[in-house]
Order: structure tokens, then C-alpha cells, then sequence
């Protein structure tokens, strides 16, 4: 997956996310007697997302490097597209059913409780901290754009992949945290509609990509390295 398409993922999912992620930045403090502290904040708050997705991409691009070696990749990238393709075809009802898992449930109950402690502490280093913790809530696009880092090259390229996601939500959440609005309901229900039609133009991008057709940036043939095998000559002695 081309590294640019990282910000793409990022600004879509972004119009879909900010229903979960908007009330956190709604919720942020106001501190400061300049809108430029109000401003900073902010940043930070923001930074500390793209920090860590940055992080999640470098864990995830060395993951998929080491595919690479194996020659697994392309037959992950069509695991992933198929996966995707999956999510988009299952109804809402067991989505729902899964968002209600104790797993699930307890990790989104940690990072609230988290929220709660560093919000009313009213310092730019708890919204630092609390965009870092933002990165890692549950989130379909981000699981979107994890695949996206594991397509890459390497540890650099997946990094750099996820800080552009993230630098995509950021328009989106920045207006949210600044405005005090999160977008209109009619405008998010019309964008909603056309998030499964653009889950399933990626998964077939990944898919297309899986299948080494040797088409520039959409299926451009994988070349793996060739395995080095030494034979050694053993002189017998007669």
C-alpha cells in the first residue's frame, strides 16, 4: 500500500470516528488566557494521537517486513482485503454484539477512566497524554489503517503510514476541539452511508495488490529475496 494513502484512510474515517472520538475532544479543557494556550492544547492533543499511531505503524510495517522474508506478503494483503470485505458484509446487529464483548468493554473503560483523571487535571501534559491514549481506543479505521502500515516495506514506511492516517483525522478533530461542534447529524448520516462502499474500494485495492498482476501502485509485483543457500564441498579422503 502506497504510503500517501495513509492520510485518504485517515480523513474518511475520520468523518465516521468523530462520533466516538468527538465527545473526548468536546470534553478537553479550556485553560489559558490566549487562544494561542487554547490552541496549543489543542495541538498536543493531537500530537499525542498521531504519536501514537505513528508507534502502532512502526510495530505493525517491521511485522509486515518480516512477511517480506518469508514471501507471505501478498497473500496477507489479500487476507486483510477479504477480512475487510467481511466487516463490511456483516450486519450491524453482530457488530454490536461485538463491541459488547468484556474484552473490548474493558479496555474502552479503562481509557474513560483515564480520560476522566486527566481532563480534570487541566494541564497541556494531560492532553498530551490523553491523545496518546486516544491512539489506542478501539476504532474500525484505525484497524483500517494498521493493515494499510503491515502492507508497507518496513518499520519507517509503516511509521510514516500511520502518522499521515493520523495527520488526516487530525482536520475533523481539531475543528471538533476548537468549534466545540462535532458535525452535523444529517451531514454524518450521509457520510456514514458511503463508508462501507469505501471499506470495500480498499479491500479490493488489497485484494488487487495481493494478486501480483504487476499493475504501477495498484498490484505492482512483490520481488522477494531470493533465499541464499550455501553448499559446502566435502573433500573425501581415500
Amino acid at each position: 500500500m502506497e504510503v500517501w494513502t495513509g492520510f485518504i484512510v485517515g480523513f474518511v474515517g475520520s468523518l465516521h470516528c468523530v462520533g466516538m472520538c468527538g465527545p473526548i475532544a468536546l470534553a478537553l479543557p479550556v485553560f489559558g488566557e490566549s487562544k494561542l494556550q487554547v490552541f496549543l492544547g489543542r495541538l498536543l492533543y493531537n500530537l499525542g494521537r498521531i504519536i501514537t499511531y505513528s508507534i502502532l505503524g512502526a510495530l505493525f510495517g517491521l511485522f509486515g517486513s518480516r512477511l517480506i522474508l518469508f514471501g507471505l506478503q501478498q497473500y496477507v494483503s489479500i487476507a486483510i482485503g477479504a477480512l475487510i470485505l467481511l466487516y463490511v458484509l456483516i450486519p450491524r446487529k453482530i457488530k454490536t454484539r461485538v463491541s459488547e464483548l468484556s474484552f473490548y468493554t474493558a479496555i474502552v473503560k479503562f481509557l474513560k477512566t483515564n480520560f476522566s483523571k486527566l481532563i480534570s487535571k487541566r494541564t497541556n501534559r494531560s492532553l498530551f497524554t490523553i491523545g496518546l491514549l486516544n491512539g489506542i481506543l478501539p476504532c474500525g479505521f484505525v484497524y483500517v489503517g494498521i493493515a494499510g502500515a503491515v502492507s508497507t516495506n518496513g518499520w519507517i514506511e509503516g511509521a510514516l503510514y500511520m502518522a499521515l492516517f493520523g495527520l488526516g483525522t487530525t482536520p475533523i478533530m481539531f475543528a471538533t476541539a476548537m468549534l466545540g461542534k462535532v458535525i452535523n447529524f444529517n451531514l454524518r448520516s450521509k457520510i456514514n452511508k458511503l463508508i462501507p462502499t469505501f471499506a470495500a474500494i480498499l479491500a479490493i485495492l488489497f485484494i488487487l495488490r495481493g494478486l501480483n498482476l504487476g499493475i504501477p501502485y495498484i498490484s505492482p509485483k512483490f520481488e522477494y529475496p531470493a533465499a541464499k543457500t550455501e553448499i559446502q564441498e566435502v573433500d573425501c579422503c581415500h
